[in-house]
């Protein structure tokens, strides 16, 4: 009855962005076609209209206008009042003065826009005048709650509001279905006029819509100071919360507006006042980087160590926002750098995390490295976790422990139950961080799962020779997945060039060819494999042996090249039932059953025997031995000569 009221939001493609063979009906297509003949003659504005109509608005239109032309495709005479152009002006009209929106579509060719809402948005008060004088009640509201007070003052139309508001005191405070006063829609519009006038006629100045939120918090909102003052002096509450616990001063130190923030403190806002998460407008300023609303709000006397609900404080936020000048101040102000959130994190913890040097760089010296330790994670974890090598190096330069281990309660949260800033490192593939990490001391060998294992998954060999270089262990286990042989090997079967180099190093290949079960029978493979969390698999983990595991689907067909570079590092074996079987199931190894038959060549086992004598320590440095070249490339299975 009164206009447009819900806003509706344009779709983003206009219509004559579609493509041309889109496959619409051609009803469509004429619908297109009317709005891109008339698109000079009504201008973007009214255009757009066209373009946020769905498809079936499209048809609709499309019959519309089909009706209205002649037999012979030429539009009937008929006023200009009626014709397409004009009807989509009816609407297009207030949709350039007036954003609001009905909440339902109104068709170019259904309605004429009222006359009350076009004499009060065109300022026309002796039409109003007249309309009241003819016996036209303005007081009733249309579907939407809207009254023509509520117009006059989103129009800014102060002339119109005070004939309105004298003519229906009663209306000043009445609401619409969205629970707005005429009051709230001056504030919303900055309407300065019609907001004192409204005022000074005893408007309530507190009366908020469905969110809760007051004339005072819009005027913060929209940065509008002279709206703020105005309602600060008519006694509006600057303590009023809306339906998130957000104050005026949340709003207006959200958005670093001094002024607004002043009149608030002083029209009686409480700095303290905290939201439904416990939040402070320090907080607040501190979360959204906000230094001029802060350094107010200290000088005030504010809380700095304020703390949220989950614990976590200012200077938490700060850091984990990457506010470095925040972080400053705060700290400069006495900030405890210590205060742990929820999850027992302190500032340090998350910066690291963020890989911000210059906070990390800050808190350092503020931290304590006891409530470091309390917290069952160093920051180092965090920096190798998300590779930010300049933190990682910073630490370490600080004395951060690189053997500091995960909590129980951290390590299982993830699934191989890793502990070290190392793994981490091994983990993400980081070589830089590796070195960084074995070089300032860190022990390959403290993870259930060892680095080297992951290493070898990765397939890195520099990854490997650090780690091996500092003294991880060749024939690691994996004490959760027992075998009867190195883990090393296991995870190297496909790789068999990663294979050779971690035997070529002294990885033990004998254990290999031990088999319980010898020349006996086997029992039957289970390749079943167990669902971690089943409740029902209360069994110890079964121990497996090296020719089971070249018997699975997965490592079968790489079984004979496996054994054939195993057995040259090993003296007089026997292969079992199991591989033998396996062999005698391929033709083309036949060879190596061969090979594996005793006696072994006496140049082999010499060499064998040559290499258990220098020891595993010194195998790697065979180039460094006093030992004639063709001597040291027989050693290392060199037999490219």
């Amino acid at each position: 009855m009164f206009g447009n009221r819900s806003r509706i939001c344009f779709w983003n493609q206009t219509l004559h962005e579609k493509p041309a063979c889109s496959g619409k009906p051609r009803v469509i297509e004429m619908a297109t076609t009317a709005a891109n003949t008339h698109r000079q003659t009504i201008g973007c504005e009214e255009y757009s209209l066209y373009s946020s109509l769905s498809e079936d608005e499209l048809i609709k239109m499309a019959i519309q206008q089909s009706l209205e032309e002649d037999s012979g495709g030429q539009p009937a005479a008929q006023s200009p009042q009626k014709s397409l152009v004009a009807r989509a002006g009816e609407v297009a009209a207030p949709s350039r003065a007036s954003p609001h929106n009905p909440p339902y579509r109104i068709y170019p060719w259904q309605r004429e826009i009222d006359p009350v809402v076009a004499a009060i948005r065109d300022g026309d008060e002796k039409a109003v005048s007249n309309m009241m004088k003819s016996g036209k009640n303005l007081s009733v509201p249309n579907k939407d709650g809207w009254i023509p007070l509520h117009e006059a003052a989103y129009y800014g139309q102060v002339g119109c509001l005070s004939l309105l508001q004298k003519a229906y005191p009663g209306t000043i405070d009445q609401r619409t279905l969205n629970e707005e006063t005429a009051l709230y829609l001056a504030t919303s519009r900055g309407n300065l006029d019609c907001l004192h006038t409204l005022l000074q006629a005893g408007a309530e100045p507190d009366i908020s819509n469905k969110a809760r939120e007051t004339p005072l918090y819009k005027a913060c909102e929209r940065k509008n100071a002279e709206a703020a003052r105005l309602l600060v002096q008519y006694n509006a509450d600057t303590n009023h919360r809306c339906n998130r616990g957000w104050t005026a001063l949340h709003e207006a130190v959200s958005r670093n507006d001094l002024e607004i923030i002043d009149i608030l403190v002083k029209g009686g806002a409480k700095i303290e006042s905290a939201n439904a998460y416990g939040i402070t407008s320090l907080f607040v300023a501190a979360e959204s980087g906000q230094l001029e609303a802060l350094r107010y709000l200290a000088r005030c006397g504010a809380d700095i160590n304020t703390q949220a609900s989950d614990n976590a404080s200012a200077l938490y936020e700060a850091c984990k926002n990457g506010h470095v000048p925040i972080v400053e101040f705060l700290l400069s102000q006495g900030a405890d750098a210590n205060k742990a959130n929820k999850d027992g994190l302190l500032p340090l913890h998350i910066a690291a995390k963020k890989g911000i040097c210059e906070i990390v760089s800050m808190l350092i010296p503020v931290t304590s490295r006891t409530r470091v330790k309390r917290s069952g994670i160093s920051p180092l974890h965090l920096a190798a976790e998300r590779n930010n090598d300049d933190i990682l190096e910073e630490l370490i330069d600080a004395g951060y422990e690189v053997n500091a281990a995960l909590s129980d309660e951290r390590s299982c949260l993830y699934e191989d139950r890793r502990t070290t800033p190392l793994y981490f490192a091994v983990f993400n593939n980081n070589i830089y961080a590796t070195e960084l990490l074995l070089q300032a001391g860190a022990n390959p060998n403290v993870d259930l799962i060892n680095p080297l294992l992951i290493s070898i998954r990765h397939g890195c060999l520099k990854t490997m020779k650090l780690l091996l270089d500092h003294g991880a262990n060749i024939d690691a286990y994996i004490s959760s997945h027992p075998t009867t042989f190195p883990a090393t090997i296991m995870f190297s079967m496909k790789y068999l060039s990663v294979l050779k180099y971690l035997l070529d190093l002294g990885c033990d290949a004998g254990s290999c060819f031990e088999c319980q079960y010898g020349n006996g029978p086997h029992p039957a493979l289970n390749y079943r494999r167990e669902r971690l969390n089943d409740p029902q698999v209360t069994r110890e983990p079964t121990v497996v042996q090296f020719c089971e595991m070249v018997s699975t689907p997965e490592i079968s067909r790489w079984a004979g090249p496996i054994i054939d570079v195993l057995l040259d590092y090993v003296g007089n074996v026997q292969l079992c039932s199991r591989l033998k079987e396996h062999i005698d199931s391929y033709e083309d190894w036949a060879v190596i059953k061969e090979k594996a038959e005793p006696p072994r060549p006496l140049s082999h086992l010499c060499r064998i025997k040559v290499r258990s004598l220098v020891g595993r320590s010194r195998i790697k440095l065979l180039d460094t031995l006093p030992l004639p070249d063709r001597l040291i490339r027989y050693l290392q299975h060199d037999y490219s000569q």
